[in-house]
């Protein structure tokens, strides 16, 4: 329970919160939460991208306290959707959170057209099959709370269910026309089970300042999380979007001052950096599109992008 003298404060998965009262967890045990401690981090969404809209007023906060968004997304069955992703990677680095992109069903499809799609961003991933191990997996998940966030049909719970055996998530399809059901219907804190000792590896990541180096003790905790059709972003600001695509970042270096990086902004310098190779135009053409999102000039982000020209799916 929530005490009253919190008023309408929010408490959600990933919060450090102080408690009264039974704390054993035993059935029947009765406690209340009187503190919320300050959060290091928060992702947030939003049901639409235009902050002018009852929607895009509305923030949602996924989760507090992350070090880490691991956005799953299959690469067949149903196909991934960059734009999907690009969002993700938006709220992330807005969250100061650390992206990890784990491709899933690659028994049915090559990463290939995704991982090019990235390939100025030296993005970590991780390709996983049904019979994948996940040694590599739990040893970037060790000593960190990660949030797995992806549309419905991806894999995550199944994913998470054999993380965290116990979890019992539930398993949905994937209908005719591509899409999940959606299974998961609440965010859940999962802590993982301890590693193996053949577990550890060396190219786990340090962990945040603020924690623990990983132990058998503190194998980390995993949030599952609904499949969401969309991922908004009015809650962040046009500065900050632009650094959720880094590979486009050096070339505004050289925009006149107040520019837009709209394809209407003629010396925009944008359209010389892909023209020279510097950038992937798809990246281009997403992070205009999502500008052009913002200020109400698109559809509602829920309904599926395409790059010109590109096979992948946007949002």
């Amino acid at each position: 329970m929530r005490a009253r003298e919190l008023g309408r404060k929010s408490v959600v998965v990933g919060d450090r919160v102080g408690l009264v009262g039974d704390t054993s967890g035993a059935p029947g045990a009765l406690a209340r939460i009187v503190r919320i401690a300050e959060r290091r981090s928060v992702l947030r969404r939003t049901a639409e991208d235009d902050a002018t809209t009852a929607e895009g007023r509305l923030e949602r906060v996924v989760v507090a306290n992350a070090d880490q968004l691991v956005i799953v997304s299959a690469l067949a069955d149903p196909p991934p959707r960059t734009g999907f992703i690009d969002r993700c990677l938006v709220a992330a680095y807005d969250a100061d959170i650390e992206p990890l992109l784990c491709l899933t069903k690659a028994d049915l499809a090559g990463p290939e057209a995704v991982l090019g799609y990235y390939t100025e961003l030296e993005l970590p991933y991780l390709l996983i099959r049904p019979d994948s191990d996940l040694a590599a997996l739990r040893a970037l998940l060790a000593g960190r709370i990660s949030v797995m966030v992806g549309h419905s049909g991806v894999g995550k719970s199944t994913l998470v269910n054999r993380l965290v055996p116990e979890a019992e998530r539930a398993v949905g399809v994937v209908s005719a026309i591509g899409r999940g059901r959606h299974t998961s219907t609440s965010a859940v804190a999962l802590r993982l089970p301890p590693l193996a000792s053949g577990d550890s590896s060396s190219a786990r990541p340090a962990p945040r300042r603020d924690l623990e180096p990983p132990t058998d003790s503190d194998p980390g905790w995993i949030i599952d999380t609904p499949g969401v059709r969309s991922f908004g972003l009015a809650h962040v600001s046009a500065e900050s979007l632009l650094h959720g695509f880094p590979d486009l970042v050096e070339a505004t270096v050289d925009c006149p001052a107040n520019c837009q990086h709209t394809a209407e902004e003629a010396e925009c310098a944008l359209d010389a950096w892909v023209a020279a190779g510097k950038a992937d135009p798809r990246r281009l053409a997403s992070y205009r599109r999502l500008l052009a999102s913002r200020s109400g000039e698109s559809g509602d982000p829920r309904e599926p992008e395409r790059n010109p020209g590109d096979p992948l799916a946007g949002s």
